[in-house]
């Protein structure tokens, strides 16, 4: 199935800042409200079902013998129709 990317930003954060971001969207997660995100000129807002699929992934990619570059990926997964589509928080 293709993948249409919505909205993605990267930036180097503190882990601070990483945490409270996340905090916020637990929260909004936890009302039962939409999640916004925004980033200069992009902005998309969805609005997760009462259950979604949640995925946890820890990566490493690099050579087998060498340094790499480690991932922690949180993942919510919903259909727009009620069953499977997604929203990446990274």
């Amino acid at each position: 199935m293709p993948e249409t990317v919505l909205f993605k930003t990267e930036q180097h954060s503190s882990r601070a800042d990483v945490a409270s971001y996340l905090r916020t969207v637990a929260d909004r997660l936890d009302a039962g409200d939409a999640v916004s995100l925004e980033s200069g000129e992009e902005s998309i807002t969805m609005d997760p079902p009462e259950t979604v699929e949640f995925e946890v992934k820890a990566e490493r990619e690099g050579p087998a013998d060498g340094p790499g570059e480690l991932s922690l990926e949180l993942e919510l997964e919903w259909d727009e129709n009620g069953g499977d589509g997604s929203l990446s928080i990274g």
